[in-house]
């Protein structure tokens, strides 16, 4: 017989109505769990991510970076805010403490916001709002006090959120009234 021309339905295909509720019911059940677990994830990922940036700023404030490789991978990179491109974490921290133990010696930073984005379940873009105190430059400038933002990218190794890659910039108050965003119809 042809199955162009066949009238005929399947066994699994008859329609009854309590079956067929139940059996819909059931994958709702299931998918609205899914859901729910997936959320769950996500929540107990965004936790972990914020507790490794709380790392950095803790070893910011004490000025000591001896602890950074439990919060970055090995291959991290970072773009610093003159431009300057470490390609490892080797580097990374060198830098880092080389900065701090001269001209952050004394300069505080605090998280204002993060924002979190999960591009996939091990990979999280992170937009960090952070306050930095006065410092001064190596250049003999005095900085004054400003926000900076940063662009991260965590990465999920085994069970531990890491940093691989960062980039910050100065916050520039007086630019932000330029912002053509601003002007965007709505």
């Amino acid at each position: 017989m042809s199955h162009l021309y066949y009238s005929g339905k399947p066994s699994w295909f008859s329609f009854d109505s309590k079956k067929t509720m139940k059996q819909f019911s059931f994958i709702a059940i299931l998918a609205l769990i899914g859901l729910i677990t997936k959320a769950q994830d996500r929540g107990a990922d965004s936790s972990a991510i914020e507790k490794q940036v709380d790392a950095f700023f803790a070893s910011w404030n004490r000025h000591d970076f001896s602890d950074m490789e439990t919060y970055i991978t090995p291959d991290c990179d970072w773009v610093n805010i003159v431009g300057l491109w470490w390609k490892d974490s080797k580097q990374v921290k060198f830098a880092h403490q080389f900065y701090h133990d001269r001209m952050f010696r004394n300069t505080p930073s605090s998280k204002k916001s993060i924002t979190i984005s999960f591009l996939s379940s091990d990979v999280a873009l992170v937009h960090l709002l952070s306050h930095i105190g006065t410092f001064t430059a190596p250049n003999e400038q005095v900085m004054p006090e400003a926000d900076d933002l940063a662009t991260l990218i965590y990465v999920k190794k085994g069970e531990k959120w890491l940093l691989r890659a960062g980039e910050n910039v100065v916050v520039n108050p007086a630019a932000q009234q330029f912002d053509p965003v601003k002007q965007m119809p709505k």
